[in-house]
């Protein structure tokens, strides 16, 4: 069986004009419904371009806004429930991320400090309401923006912002780098470390919680490792040495509200106290070997570091529950070793963030 296939001619522009005004005599006589029922792209070509309005393409330096004109303005996050898309649901969290500005925070040590801040803030939508003005977020932050901040100022900053958007549940976060001078382990030099500290207040269900994070970064030697090194150069004159590597500890608190203030620096301390193979800011040759004795003093698993910090959270009266998430980025295998320890609810969790460690690692 033979079969033909049909070749349609491209038209050429005398036909193309021709079909131009066959549909321009047929819209003459069409409703506009049935024009709009057209293809997007054909019902343009039937529009009066006469009866197109001649926008100004100059930006009006001088316009000025009325009470009249904003009364005018549309605004779609606050419509009606009918304009909700997708499922009509609570949303525990809705808001903004990495607002940034400089913001003073008292410190136990140097008086106040200006800082670059990242704030994230967000509320409670209640499930038959479309949306939040994320703008409100930031202008109830900026009210209290030039006040030295401290766990009440940010009280202040989250009641304002829930009244301005109607919400019972809300929470601000506070993400900042924290300077302190640390001294050398024996050269007498000092040098700025710089903490990763972050402030959150969180209320739900009226309930508030003041909760402070830090990421203390330490060495850490395997103990495994350090008595291998040590039989081996007992036993057959082998020189060895342990692995040890850049270990990080996200450190989580939740203050008591009822007792005495928590310094950055207090908990930096007790992060100290409990590993103090803390990485170095100045280092010359004798403070180097003293790392090395340092460390080989204090040789930590994993499991060992989640439970020193541990010892030392739990002496504290000003602290409540607690997080330890510690990560040993191995020097040895091509793996981390981690552990997390939590008591109490407030961060108690089945489920872990797939990229929590990656957050973890420290670079230069």
């Amino acid at each position: 069986m033979n079969v033909i296939a049909a070749v349609t001619a491209v038209p050429d522009r005398d036909a193309a004009v021709a079909a131009l005004d066959t549909l321009r005599a047929w819209a003459a006589d069409a409703s506009q419904t049935e024009i709009d029922a057209l293809d997007p792209s054909l019902a343009r070509l039937l529009k009066n371009v006469d009866d197109y309005p001649d926008f100004s393409r100059v930006y009006p330096e001088d316009f000025a806004v009325g009470d009249n004109y904003k009364a005018t303005l549309p605004d779609l996050q606050n419509g009606p429930s009918s304009l909700i898309r997708g499922a009509m649901q609570q949303i525990q969290h809705v808001g903004i991320s990495n607002f940034r500005l400089p913001v003073q925070f008292h410190t136990r040590d140097n008086g106040d400090l200006t800082l670059e801040t990242s704030v994230t803030g967000s509320v409670s939508l209640e499930a038959d309401k479309k949306g939040i003005n994320m703008s409100r977020i930031m202008r109830s932050f900026y009210k209290h923006g030039d006040a030295t901040f401290s766990f009440e100022v940010m009280e202040a900053a989250l009641d304002d912002y829930k009244a301005d958007l109607e919400s019972y549940d809300a929470r601000i976060q506070m993400r900042f780098s924290f300077p302190m001078k640390i001294q050398s382990l024996r050269s007498g030099l000092s040098g700025y470390q710089y903490y990763d500290i972050a402030l959150e207040l969180v209320e739900m269900g009226g309930v508030r919680k003041k909760i402070m994070h830090l990421d203390y970064v330490y060495s850490s030697t395997c103990p495994c490792s350090l008595e291998l090194s040590e039989h081996a150069r007992a036993t057959r004159g082998q020189l060895a040495t342990p692995h040890s590597q850049r270990s990080v500890a996200r450190i989580s608190v939740d203050v008591n509200y009822d007792a005495d203030c928590l310094w950055f620096e207090d908990l930096i301390e007790a992060a100290r106290r409990a590993v103090p193979t803390e990485t170095q800011v100045m280092v010359k040759r004798e403070d180097e070997q003293a790392f090395a004795e340092l460390n080989a003093a204090n040789p930590i698993f994993v499991e060992d570091a989640a439970r020193l910090f541990c010892e030392q959270l739990q002496a504290d009266p000003r602290i409540g529950d607690f997080r330890v998430i510690a990560s040993h980025q191995e020097s040895l295998h091509s793996h981390d070793a981690i552990s997390i320890l939590t008591e109490g609810d407030t961060f108690a969790a089945q489920s872990i963030d797939p990229k929590l460690f990656s957050t973890l690692f420290h670079v230069g």
